[in-house]
C-alpha cells in the first residue's frame, strides 16, 4: 500500500499522516520542509527566492519519493503526507516567465520516474480554519502567512484534484477533530479503506 495524504498548507497532513502509519504499521515518509535554506529567505522576499525554494523543493522531494522504488528500502507499506505533484502546485504560483519554464522543464522529466500512490486523501479546509492551525503550530518563517495566499493554494489544489486520473478521496478536514478524537479518526479510516477497496476491484 502506498497512501498519500495532500492538502494545502495547516490542513493537518503531517498530523493524520503519522497516526495512520501507526495503525496500519507502514512506514511513514514526511516531506523536508525546515532543511530548505531558502523557505525563510522565500517568506521575507517572494519574488528574489521562489526559484530557489522551488528547485531545492523538488529536488529533494524527487531524492525521497524515488527510494520508493527500490526494493528493500521499505517495508512495503507507506504513508506520505505529500504528492510530488505538490511541487508543481506551488511553483505555478510562485514563479514566472523563464524561472517557470525552465522548472517545468525539469519538472516533466522527474515526475514519470515516481511510484503513483494507491489512494490520495486530499484534505480541504476554509482559510480561517488553515490560519488557526498554522499560528498553533508556531513555525517562525510561517508567522506572517497571508489569508489570500492561502485562499489561492487551496483554489490550485480543488483545481488539480477536479482532474485528478488515479484514485482519490476528498476529505472535509474542518469536519473531524482526527488528533483530539478518535471516533473522527475512526470515521476517516473507515473512509480510506473504502476507497482502497474500491480503488482494488477498479485494477
Amino acid at each position: 500500500m502506498y497512501l498519500v495524504i495532500e492538502g494545502p498548507i495547516g490542513v493537518g497532513k503531517t498530523s493524520l499522516a503519522g497516526r495512520l502509519a501507526a495503525r496500519y504499521g507502514a512506514d511513514l515518509n514526511l516531506e523536508i520542509v525546515e532543511e530548505n535554506p531558502f523557505l525563510a529567505r522565500f517568506y521575507e522576499d517572494p519574488a528574489a527566492y521562489s526559484f530557489q525554494v522551488q528547485v531545492f523543493f523538488l529536488l529533494s522531494r524527487f531524492k525521497q519519493l524515488s527510494t520508493l522504488a527500490q526494493p528493500g528500502l521499505w517495508s512495503g507499506n507507506v504513508v506520505s503526507d505529500y504528492l510530488f505533484a505538490k511541487d508543481f502546485i506551488f511553483a505555478a504560483m510562485n514563479l514566472k516567465d523563464a524561472e517557470f519554464s525552465l522548472y517545468e522543464d525539469l519538472y516533466s522529466h522527474l515526475s514519470p520516474r515516481l511510484p503513483t500512490p494507491d489512494l490520495v486523501v486530499y484534505l480541504r479546509a476554509d482559510t480561517d480554519l488553515l490560519l488557526r492551525r498554522i499560528e498553533q503550530r508556531g513555525r517562525p518563517f510561517e508567522r506572517d502567512m497571508q489569508a489570500a495566499y492561502l485562499a489561492d493554494l487551496t483554489a490550485r489544489y480543488d483545481e488539480y484534484f477536479r482532474t485528478y486520473p488515479h484514485p482519490l478521496l476528498t476529505v472535509d478536514a474542518s469536519g473531524y477533530d482526527f488528533v483530539g478524537k478518535e471516533a473522527d479518526e475512526q470515521a476517516i479510516v473507515e473512509q480510506i479503506e473504502a476507497a482502497l477497496a474500491a480503488a482494488s476491484a477498479a485494477d
